[in-house]
């Protein structure tokens, strides 16, 4: 399943940024969502989930109250809402969906959080 990524780029910490992640998949087609990072050098890690019709989300402790997951189904897309970042924010992030007991990933964007 084709993913593709938009919206990272760098800001200062504080700041906010949104990731956007469109599936090609028909709009009826049931498939649960999320977001993962990695730092070079670091094994990639969970960063948030969402259900298809976005009633379950969950989220990794380090960014709770911080980052908001939310998914429109008619556009096949879920975003990212990153709010306040951090310096320790900055890595590649990829979306990642699941369908049918497999799952994809997305090529990656950047997201770099100066301080």
């Amino acid at each position: 399943v084709p993913l593709v990524e938009s919206g990272g780029g760098s800001v200062q910490a504080g700041g906010s940024l949104r990731l956007s992640c469109a599936a090609s998949l028909r709009t009826s087609t049931r498939y649960a969502m999320g977001w993962w990072r990695q730092i070079p050098g670091k094994e990639r890690e969970f960063v948030a989930a969402i259900s298809y019709k976005g009633g379950q989300t969950d989220y990794a402790n380090s960014v709770k109250g911080r980052f908001t997951i939310s998914r429109d189904n008619a556009k096949s897309t879920v975003y990212l809402q990153m709010n306040s970042l951090k310096p320790e924010d900055t890595a590649v992030y990829y979306c990642r969906l699941f369908l049918d007991g497999s799952a994809w990933w997305g090529q990656g964007t950047q997201v770099t959080v100066s301080s």
